[in-house]
């Protein structure tokens, strides 16, 4: 098993948030672009605003390397036609792959037609660009409960509408990383959380987010079924592999 297949390395702080400068913010990106060629990853997740100086380096480099952008990131509490404005500008943009944050706050105030809406919109919209979409749905935010079912909700809104093929290009994923909690709780995936997520949204594919910074722990996660790991730790997770069998 080859583990850089599994990771979507991931940098997606404002200048804002990494208190730097405009062009220090894009060196990061840079730096995470050549990062990402050298050690083959499946995917880079960055802000839409940087997708065409990717998409130049990645093309220069002739990597295969896939461009992932995240949508009504970190609150994903915008209407749905916000959500779908967003998303297709990330498509002209020619993003890979659209992670939405779901809005975890109607759901747990029981607007359950609102999610399941914003799901069925959000799903047509990226595969009929032949995209793939991941709902991020918050774990930190939720209850056990919550994440049973709303994962089972996500599953089902998706099986109901769209042909088996449609699975393999739908992701549940835990986290956006930037949630606030208490007491210093985990704020991503845990093993926990993702089993949770794991039984209850399969046959969709799974991404754990937030948290996962070492090899050990990303290898747990895959033992579990997760299907994709995003991550500010990729190249520490590769070179822990590289050392232990060559392989990355």
């Amino acid at each position: 098993m080859k583990i850089n297949q599994y990771l979507d390395a991931t940098y997606l702080k404002t200048i804002n948030q990494a208190n730097i400068s405009e062009d220090e913010n894009q060196q990061k990106v840079i730096d995470l672009i050549r990062e990402a060629i050298l050690y083959h990853y499946k995917l880079i997740m960055i802000r839409a605003k940087h997708i065409p100086l990717a998409k130049k380096m990645l093309l220069e480099a002739n990597s295969d390397v896939l461009i992932g952008t995240v949508i009504d990131f970190p609150e994903g509490n915008s209407s749905i036609k916000s959500k779908l404005e967003e998303a297709k500008k990330a498509i002209l943009l020619e993003a890979d792959e659209l992670d939405f944050v779901v809005n975890y706050k109607a759901f747990k105030k029981g607007e359950i037609e609102v999610i399941k809406s914003e799901i069925l919109e959000c799903t047509k919209l990226c595969l009929e660009n032949s995209k793939v979409v991941k709902f991020i749905i918050e774990v930190a935010a939720l209850s056990t409960e919550e994440i049973i079912a709303i994962s089972q909700l996500i599953k089902e809104v998706v099986l109901t509408n769209f042909d088996e093929t449609a699975a393999k290009r739908v992701f549940v994923k835990s986290s956006t990383g930037f949630f606030k909690t208490i007491d210093n709780k985990p704020n991503g995936a845990t093993l926990e959380t993702m089993k949770l997520i794991s039984e209850n949204a399969k046959p969709l594919q799974i991404k754990a987010a937030g948290g996962v910074r070492d090899y050990g722990t990303a290898l747990k996660m895959i033992c579990l079924g997760v299907n994709r790991i995003g991550t500010s730790s990729a190249k520490e997770i590769c070179t822990k592999q590289e050392n232990n069998n060559s392989e990355y």
